[in-house]
């Protein structure tokens, strides 16, 4: 957080700590836009971070998740889908930028704004 603060000016919200499924994690998220979203997750856990801090996903709202994800899975990977335990989310390895892909339910757009106060 502290480097991206002083490199980029981030201010940030308290993190805070979650569970989904057998996992729980810590997560933050910027104050103002371009947003960043910190998470740092245990072992075997999607956000694992064993290896150290890494750059993991870019975030995109969805209008239709089985379209976009239609569209990544001929460019990638999917690596984790949060839809069966309740959260309408999923991410996808794109080899090509080093990198996920997150896609996020538009649905869960003004409840996570709300959550957040963004």
């Amino acid at each position: 957080m502290s480097d991206l603060a002083a490199t980029v000016g981030a201010r940030w919200r308290e993190p805070r700590t979650g569970t989904l499924g057998e996992w729980t994690y810590r997560i933050a998220f910027s104050i103002d836009a371009p947003y960043f979203e910190l998470i740092e997750g245990p072992p075997g856990s999607p956000w694992d971070s064993t290896t150290g801090p890494r750059f993991h996903h870019l975030g995109f709202w969805s209008d239709d998740m089985d379209l976009d994800r239609s569209d990544l899975d001929g460019v990638g990977t999917m690596l984790f889908d949060a839809c069966p335990l309740g959260r309408p989310f999923s991410y996808h390895r794109i080899d090509s930028i080093g990198a996920s892909v997150e896609l996020v339910d538009r649905s869960a757009q003004t409840g996570f704004r709300t959550t957040w106060d963004l």
